[in-house]
């Protein structure tokens, strides 16, 4: 069974930078996953400081995870992206990036971008929590 997904942008609000202000889905199960953090398998954070790295190795262990329950990237309907940084220019890059990223199709759907002071390991610079629609 397939899950029917659609993703809109009323011809009233603003046009967005790839992303789309509603997503509905018509039936099935959700799969919530946990920020993804820019760590390694063995649980080292890569490129510390580098937000290129961090960004690359996110949206490597998110296709793993999106995997893991049978989802990918197009499966995803929600996604909230933490970036440390209140600079504009970072935060747009960091967009470009994901989009540009294996995960790319996860950010078509109803997407939120935050700069925020801090995450939880010392030199991280991102996070990407993805919500997807699986089939029932």
């Amino acid at each position: 069974m397939t899950v029917g997904i659609s993703r809109i942008n009323p011809t009233q609000l603003h046009p967005t930078p790839g992303y789309h202000h509603i997503t509905v889905v018509g039936a099935g199960r959700t799969a919530y996953l946990a920020g993804q953090c820019p760590l390694d398998a063995s649980g080292t954070l890569v490129g510390p400081g580098n937000i290129d790295a961090q960004i690359d190795q996110v949206a490597a262990n998110a296709l793993v995870a999106l995997a893991a329950v049978g989802a990918g990237p197009a499966q995803v309907v929600r996604s909230v992206i933490h970036v440390v940084s209140d600079d504009v220019t970072v935060l747009g890059a960091a967009w470009r990036r994901l989009n540009g990223s294996v995960i790319g199709a996860a950010f078509t759907t109803a997407s939120t971008l935050l700069g925020v002071a801090r995450l939880g390991f010392p030199g991280q610079l991102i996070e990407v929590d993805l919500t997807a629609a699986l089939p029932a």
